[in-house]
């Protein structure tokens, strides 16, 4: 089939032909994970990124077992974590008792996992997107952070088994990044890449990451970069694109060494801003950045067929013809370069 790359993940990472699948940090939606890690598999994606929770990361597994072709590299399951408070770890709160009983719920129709109900948010559903924050005509509801207690990380980690991992952080967090990097020791020889993912003004940024950098130069694992140009948008716009190309464009000049990756805002325009800036290599020449990760542009994308499957009955995998048209949408999204084997 043609639509996986040929590279395995390393070799995506090292070509700048690299791609990411965020499912959703907190995202319990355990159907439309496996639809998604299935189609995205079949599409080419190197690595599928989950909540840090053992039904999610079964979930995602099955989808990807399912897609796979002989020969296929099969991607790298990454879970996320948070070292900290931090903006991918939210979920929506709100008393349903102080919603008017004449309330268009305008919550529930722009929910795009069915996380609201009458009764409130469904909080196995909610992924933390925040559309609903700003539909409330009333402004009832809040985000809560949301947190995997430390007590049970390294037991839910050792059932994940990931290949990779992610912490998120931001700048100044340096002593709960430090505390999270201690905590995971045990696990980090088995890693094929530890993740950081950090934004912000470059100002505040680069000198966090050079002084990660030296912490992470210590680890067994390789680590990379992803630079979140504009955490939780949706990943829709021009202008998302160009917040996320902006800041890899100066974390590649004046940051600290190590594998870069946009996210956070990339979307179908970010392959030709990032060509147009000369981050991404060719021939020789090793690329300014190692790929992309999709985020609420690759599940967006998707929404149609996984309800038009879910309306038949059955998962989007069991449907041949919409999952034709979903797996060439998602292709067609990744934008694998020529060479690369898809």
């Amino acid at each position: 089939m043609s639509g996986y790359a040929g590279y395995a993940p390393e070799d995506a990472l090292r070509h700048g032909c690299w791609r990411k699948l965020i499912c959703g940090a907190s995202n319990q939606d355990l159907g439309a994970v496996t639809d998604l890690a299935w189609v995205y598999t079949r599409a080419g994606i190197h690595c599928i990124d989950v909540a840090p929770d053992p039904a999610v990361v079964a979930a995602a597994r099955q989808g990807m077992a399912a897609a796979l072709n002989p020969g296929q590299p099969p991607p790298w399951l990454m879970v996320s974590l948070n070292d900290d408070t931090d903006p991918h770890f939210r979920k929506a709160h709100f008393d349903p008792r102080r919603c008017p009983a004449d309330c268009p719920r305008p919550c529930e129709a722009t929910c795009p996992v069915a996380a609201i109900s009458p009764a409130g948010v469904v909080m196995d559903r909610c992924y933390g997107c925040g559309r609903c924050l700003a539909v409330c005509p009333l402004g009832l509801i809040e985000e809560r952070p949301w947190r995997l207690e430390r007590s049970r990380l390294l037991d839910i980690l050792e059932t994940c088994q990931p290949e990779a991992l992610e912490i998120h952080t931001r700048p100044g967090a340096i002593a709960p990044f430090t505390q999270l990097l201690a905590l995971l020791q045990p696990l980090l020889p088995r890693l094929r890449l530890l993740a950081v993912s950090a934004g912000g003004p470059l100002a505040q940024l680069i000198p966090y990451l050079w002084r990660l950098h030296g912490l992470l130069t210590k680890q067994p694992a390789p680590h990379l970069w992803q630079l979140d140009g504009r955490p939780m948008s949706g990943d829709l716009g021009r202008g998302t694109a160009h917040a996320a190309v902006a800041l890899a464009l100066g974390v590649s000049r004046r940051g600290p060494p190590g594998l870069l990756q946009v996210a956070g805002g990339v979307n179908r325009h970010t392959q030709a801003l990032l060509e147009r800036h000369g981050l991404v290599g060719g021939g020789e020449k090793s690329p300014a950045v190692a790929g992309m990760a999709f985020g609420g542009a690759a599940r967006q994308l998707l929404s149609p067929w996984l309800t038009a499957a879910q309306a038949r009955g059955k998962p989007l995998r069991q449907h041949p013809d919409l999952a034709a048209m979903a797996v060439e949408q998602a292709q067609a999204l990744l934008n694998l370069p020529a060479g690369s084997g898809a």
